[in-house]
């Protein structure tokens, strides 16, 4: 009996999808679970899994849009008659190694589920009650590399934070998925066959180069001697540095962000062999022009999980609230006068450095107390007012852009203040925040002049209602008491939803930050 394949239900809002892409052919042999088609809809993509093993017949084309609940395929034969024909079929697995993608042949080695150490499947774990799928960023070990029980084998990521994934058993690594891959929560990322014997045959069937090194470090103890860290592993692939050259100062051997950082690239003798046979090419201006093309080259890259999730909800806000900017501009030298002052005292007390960040956030704190409507937000027909400052920054992470939260920041200090904003942007740029970290802000600053930019209209970031926007300081001519004089003065933005608040709240709130900013003394006299 057949075995039909309907599009699941995705989501409330979504009555149909469509067909992206066939994984498998018509007539190919499926296995339970083994991803076959990826599907899209109006807010995500996804992967549909087999919902039993046997003979794959297709339905519909790629595409096609579907309804919910439609027929797109159906599998013939069940589970166990099917099992014993794809051993057959697999062997052409020795061709595949031109092919990434055909790493999920191996999954027919259910088969040694009769040996020693079985066959583990290993599925996206849930991260998240607001995160149903997540990309495969970079898988740390190869396919057919022998692993051990917690080594980290893959980085994940969602559209809100990246986590490693740590081997639940040891064996040998059969990816399920190529890099890049969407797999829904619980879909199937990989398998771990056998215990000591098998990952011996699956050494020679990689490259050599990353599988042969793998066991040495078991033999000698230690797997993570000479594996970088996701962010030591990114900073290597920029540089175009082989991580079996680095010496890793970790733990266990493991190459930190600090060893990436420090890695120099050793092959300089290619470039020099270059030069030297461009002597003997009697009319160089022929060459150049031969290198032209080269320059005008493109490339396409699938859009991160993060980088998806940005984009849409920019374009939410942007046509769900009714968004307004109003502007001023602040006399920073109070400011600057005062840091220069005392910040190598602060710095020698408290171990951070003073900036502009503390005197900002307890300035918004400030005007947030008296101006309600600016840390509200609006939940159907309800708005919700806060009477705490949980206090968002925006952070240029290498993967995009994140905003943590620092909670409470009407209650901290300059020091405190200072301190969060040091943590909180250290572990954004090495990709360590946690989903708890980046939710629950009442109010967003934004500071673009790190950039060099002057004036922007920030967008707000939902569903809070406001984000103050921060620009480079420049010298300007100002008239000051009947003089003019040169200061350095800073452009802010306050970007609001003129739903909840009026112009009123918004100039009146923007005027209060500037005071504030202005008269540093009122900050610490509460005035």
């Amino acid at each position: 009996m057949a075995l039909e394949v309907k599009i699941p239900t995705v989501g409330e809002s979504i009555t149909e999808v469509t067909i992206a892409k066939w994984l498998k052919k018509d007539g190919d042999t499926v296995q339970r679970d083994e991803l076959i088609a990826e599907l899209e809809s109006d807010k995500a993509t996804f992967e549909l899994p087999a919902e039993g093993a046997g003979v794959l017949r297709l339905r519909a084309a790629e595409g096609d849009t579907i309804g919910i609940g439609t027929v797109i395929a159906s599998i013939e034969g069940d589970g166990v008659g099917v099992a014993a024909p794809a051993a057959p079929v697999a062997a052409p697995a020795p061709a595949p190694a031109a092919s990434a993608p055909v790493s999920a042949a191996p999954a027919p080695a259910a088969a040694p589920v009769a040996a020693p150490g079985g066959t583990y499947e290993m599925k996206v774990p849930t991260v998240g009650e607001s995160i149903t799928e997540v990309t495969v960023a970079k898988w740390l070990k190869a396919d057919g590399a022998a692993i051990q029980r917690d080594e980290i084998i893959a980085e994940l990521e969602s559209d809100k934070a990246t986590f490693e994934l740590p081997a639940e058993a040891a064996g040998t690594l059969h990816h399920a998925v190529p890099e890049g891959t969407t797999v829904p929560i619980g879909g199937l990322l990989a398998r771990i066959t056998g215990g000591a014997a098998s990952p011996q045959p699956a050494a020679p069937k990689s490259d050599g180069g990353a599988a042969t090194t793998a066991p040495a470090p078991a033999a000698n103890g230690s797997y993570a001697m000479g594996t970088p860290s996701p962010a030591a592993g990114k900073i290597l692939d920029e540089k175009g540095i082989p991580a079996g050259t680095v010496a890793g100062t970790g733990r266990d051997g493991r190459i930190t962000k600090e060893d990436a950082l420090n890695a120099q690239p050793a092959p300089t003798a290619a470039p020099v062999a270059a030069p030297a046979s461009s002597p003997a090419v009697s009319n160089p201006q022929p060459a150049t022009s031969n290198e032209q093309p080269e320059t005008r080259s493109a490339r396409r890259e699938k859009m991160t999980s993060l980088r998806r999730t940005v984009a849409r909800r920019l374009v939410a806000v942007k046509n769900e609230t009714a968004m307004l900017t109003t502007f001023n501009e602040v006399d920073m030298q109070p400011i600057m006068d005062l840091r220069a002052k005392y910040k190598d005292k602060f710095k020698e007390k408290h171990g951070v450095g003073l900036g502009f960040m503390s005197f900002f956030t307890k300035a918004v704190c400030v005007a947030l107390k008296e101006f309600p409507a600016v840390n509200a937000q609006i939940d159907g027909q309800e708005i919700i007012y806060h009477d705490y400052c949980d206090v968002s920054i925006a952070v240029s992470a290498p993967k995009g852009l994140v905003v943590p939260v620092i909670r409470n920041a009407e209650t901290l200090s300059f020091e405190g203040i200072e301190k969060e904003v040091v943590r909180l942007a250290t572990r954004a740029r090495d990709s360590k925040l946690t989903i708890e970290e980046m939710q629950g802000g009442t109010f967003t600053i934004t500071n673009g002049g790190v950039f060099g930019s002057m004036l922007s209209t920030p967008i707000i970031n939902a569903p809070q209602s406001a984000i103050l926007g921060m620009h480079n300081i420049v010298e300007r001519p100002m008239a000051v008491n009947g003089q003019v004089v040169i200061r350095p003065i800073m452009y802010l933005a306050l970007s609001y939803d003129h739903r909840i608040i009026d112009g009123r709240e918004s100039v009146s709130f923007l005027v209060r930050v500037k005071q504030l900013l202005e008269e540093p003394a009122r900050l610490l006299l509460g005035v």
